[in-house]
């Protein structure tokens, strides 16, 4: 994976507890990402740094995507973030609080998925990733299926500062970043401190929604009201954010063999989204195939708030109605030209370990306690409870998600001598881990039915003191529109303890012949106990080539979060606002439609690859492997809410008639193949060093058997076609005395969006055409301590395919996009839509 091929001799720390492996003598396949590597990058954000340099790592840009806008949840090998474990300094990384419940391709291969937000971790920090590209749970617990990727701190000496500045060639999205790193190194010890600032600003990608083209040209004094005028009204596009994120990493030596040591994470980050617009007028307009086509007003705009109530002791006008005249209220009186609400989030991660670890001779300890808490606090403004009518108000709070983890660790190794190739080393320990996810409740119109909830019984007046019933108006939403905060009857603490113990055996029992076996018990106070093991091999068949293998199980347990989130949030379909309600298995709502209690996943995981060593300063692996994952944990398809339902269940009173309601469960069955491929090549020419990569994966994931409520076609197709089946990164650079010249060239195969543009007969009705992105910097360094960098991220501009009119998708030549504005995949495809990226970069370094 890195250019620089002296990396081979770096020692591998995951997929093994020895201490004398390195990448081409290792039984299992990892891949090692350096420093200078993610230096390179031109985002400040780690997950789109990984999406760059890791061929089988995929994240969406998620333009509107609710809460999963601010915590974008990745995949590795096709498979969910929760089915990857993120450690750093080997100690396991604790999960988001956010549950990722958006539907659609936004969240496709992570929909469902409590995995870790790595965008809290500051590059700068990190001495190396290494990638283990192989299931590991028997070695270090739940969620390690398709592999770990453990970030090592940096431990050295010195100050290194950090300044970039950019924008995307479309004239927005400018973005910058300060970062600084102070190390101090001794026979005492060391200490190393990062900090880092961002600030992103939006781009928009987007054109205007027909609706409000037509508002603009119908009333013209108004258009001046309508949001982010003259802009679209609807922005896709990345949302403008802004943070900090540190990490300390400090030991202090006790004896010449043993030292306290401790590191932590501290980051905050602030998001603030756009949302769908909700015109306030009724339009038409015509799409390109000629047909005309309404863009209905939302529902609230239509109706009428009469605000007399019926005269006390008035037979003929009863105490809960309402009199029909002037007094009157209307939704266009506070946003005449419609609005569009901001979703904000609030993100803040709270990481530490602590712990006393060394050596005695051939044996190693390692005891170690985790604390963390990562926390999300969402809110809107521009925004409103249609059911309190001119009484809503337009900002809410609508609480906190919280996600807490602690962890206790005892790992022992002991090389024993039996008089094989090598010293049988055996591994040992234990774990005992808590989690508690919590939600707090929000405002109280955050979530709450107002008094127009219900429809009103209107009475008009047609005598003095006598009134006749007139009909009634329209029962309006509860919650605010877009989004519905935590009620006190689902805020709570929920928590899950886990303990676990495990064995392990690594020996080369010749010269050519390398073996390791591991095995884990884990007991879950919620769903009992599961075994798991693993085994691998190397076999030296020359000194340049090599084969290994590996087989083994694993599972992943359901968070406390899968188990018990609950959530309301307003969706779309065809410009059409609902309800769309997730609730907890054990919520009387969800059993209704056939709840049951989560179970966790199990996996079986195959490896085989080669290492080829043709040259000092080449190599070359090539892993294949199969993942097959069974009891896949998966939000159901939606149930529509009707008449019955709610009289059934008065609790579905928040998604209301029309809604849809979706729940956790147990559904579907997939198997994944994919080869990865990686080759290295170091060498120099005229006097100047060159270094090469390429990396490659192909993975093609299947699904093998599902419950037709959990997944629908379109489903079934994202989760093998979402993610391009090809993905490869080559790299070349160029380095003459201080002057470096780097070309990376990305190619990403076809990909398709069924979820959200549609499929026929289970076939999507639009695939998205391979492309070939390319990367440029060129840097300078002066005066030994100063390096200046000008670069280019997608320089020639790429973006994915444009929407094309289909049955499902309309475009109006009026604007030349969709009824909501999109012109591109709103996901923003393997990518992303934003197009090419300038950038130019300081490195000070003492």
């Amino acid at each position: 994976m890195n250019s620089d091929a002296a990396i081979a001799n770096d020692i591998v720390v995951l997929g093994t507890r020895r201490t004398d492996r390195t990448l081409t003598n290792s039984a299992s396949p990892v891949d090692v990402i350096s420093a200078q590597e993610l230096a390179a990058q031109p985002s400040a954000n780690m997950i789109d740094a990984l999406k760059n340099i890791v061929p089988s790592f995929y994240v969406g840009q998620n333009a509107i995507s609710d809460a999963s806008t601010f915590v974008r949840s990745p995949s590795l090998r096709g498979l969910s973030g929760d089915q990857v474990l993120v450690m750093l300094n080997g100690k396991r990384y604790n999960r988001s609080a956010l549950v990722q419940v958006y539907g659609g391709s936004d969240t496709g291969l992570g929909r469902g998925a409590q995995g870790p937000d790595i965008s809290a971790i500051p590059a700068l920090a990190v001495s190396n990733i290494q990638v283990l590209r192989e299931g590991a749970t028997a070695q270090y617990g739940s969620d390690a299926i398709a592999g770990v990727l453990n970030y090592g701190l940096r431990e050295d000496q010195g100050i290194e500062l950090v300044g970039r500045a950019g924008q995307y060639y479309a004239g927005d999205g400018e973005s910058y970043q300060i970062a600084g790193n102070a190390g101090l190194k001794g026979d005492w010890g060391f200490i190393n401190v990062t900090g880092e600032y961002t600030d992103d600003g939006q781009t928009s990608r987007g054109r205007q929604r027909p609706s409000a083209a037509n508002f603009a040209n119908n009333f013209p004094d108004l258009a001046s009201q309508l949001p982010n005028y003259p802009d679209p009204v609807q922005i896709w596009g990345s949302s403008p954010q802004h943070g900090f994120k540190s990490v300390v990493n400090a030991a202090l030596n006790v004896t010449s063999d043993s030292k306290i040591y401790f590191f932590g994470n501290f980051a905050k980050n602030k998001g603030d989204q756009s949302f769908n617009y909700r015109p306030s007028v009724s339009s038409t307009a015509v799409d390109s195939n000629g047909v005309v086509r309404n863009q209905g007003a939302n529902g609230a705009f239509n109706n009428t708030f009469y605000l007399t109530p019926c005269p006390a002791g008035n037979a003929t006008c009863p105490t809960d109605g309402f009199v029909v005249d002037g007094n009157t209220f209307r939704f266009a009186e506070l946003y005449p030209a419609g609005f569009t609400p901001r979703f904000v989030g609030k993100t803040e991660e709270i990481y530490g370990v602590v712990g006393y670890k060394g050596t005695a001779g051939n044996f190693t300890y390692d005891l170690s306690g985790t604390w963390a808490r990562n926390t999300l606090s969402l809110s809107m403004y521009n925004s409103a409870n249609f059911s309190y009518g001119p009484d809503t108000q337009t900002s809410f709070n609508f609480g906190d998600l919280i996600q807490k983890e602690l962890n206790f660790n005892a790992d022992f190794t002991y090389a024993m001598d039996l008089g094989l190739a090598a010293p049988l080393t055996i591994s040992a320990g234990a774990e005992y881990r808590k989690e508690t996810y919590e939600q707090t409740a929000g405002d109280a119109q955050s979530y709450g039915a107002g008094p127009y909830a219900i429809a009103q019984q209107l009475y008009t007046q047609t005598a003095p003191g006598v009134y006749s019933f007139s009909g009634t108006s329209a029962a309006q939403g509860v919650g605010a529109s877009g989004y519905a905060g935590t009620s006190p009857e689902t805020a709570g603490k929920f928590g899950q303890k886990a303990y676990a113990a495990y064995i392990g055996l690594e020996t080369d029992i010749t010269d050519a012949l390398t073996v390791g076996a591991a095995g884990r018990y884990e007991h879950y106070n919620t769903f009992g106990d599961a075994w798991v093991g693993k085994f691998n091999a190397l076999y030296k068949l020359a000194d340049i080539f090599s084969i290994r293998g590996s087989i083994g199980t694993g599972f992943h347990a359901p968070s406390p979060g899968q188990s018990n989130v609950s959530i309301v949030t307003t969706s779309f379909n065809n410009g059409v606002a609902f309800q769309s309600g997730t609730y907890p298995t054990n919520n009387p709502v969800a059993q209704y439609y056939g709840a049951t209690d989560l179970a966790p996943e199990k996996s079986t995981n195959y490896g085989l690859g080669f290492i080829f060593e043709p040259a000092p300063a080449m190599t070359l692996t090539v892993d294949a492997y199969q993942i097959n994952l069974r009891d896949r944990i998966g939000l159901t398809q939606p149930f529509g809410v009707t008449a019955a339902d709610l009289a059934a269940q008065p609790a579905l009173l928040p998604v209301g008639i029309g809604g849809q309601v979706q729940y956790f469960t147990n559904g579907f069955r997939t198997r994944t193949r994919g080869i990865d491929a990686v080759a290295t090549w170091r060498t120099t020419l005229a006097e100047a060093q060159l270094n090469f990569s390429l990396a490659y994966n192909y993975n093609k994931t299947k699904v093998t058997g599902y419950d037709t409520q959990v997944v629908s076609t379109a489903q079934l197709i994202d989760a093998e076609n979402l993610a391009p089946k090809h993905r490869a990164v080559f790299n070349a650079s160029w380095t003459l005395d201080n002057l470096s010249f780097t070309v990376r060239e990305n190619y990403y195969s076809s990909w398709t969006s069924a979820q959200d543009y549609g499929q026929t007969n289970g076939v999507p009705n639009q695939v998205f055409g391979s492309k070939f992105t390319t990367d440029l910097e060129l840097s300078y360094t002066f005066a030994d301590h100063f390096t200046l960098a000008v670069g280019a991220q997608n320089f020639t501009d790429e973006k994915p395919d444009r929407l094309a009119p289909t049955s499902s998708v309309a475009i109006y030549p009026l604007t030349g996009g969709t009824s909501d504005g999109q012109i591109y995949p709103r996901n923003g495809g393997p990518f992303g839509f934003n197009g090419g990226f300038y950038y130019t970069r300081l490195r000070v370094k003492y």
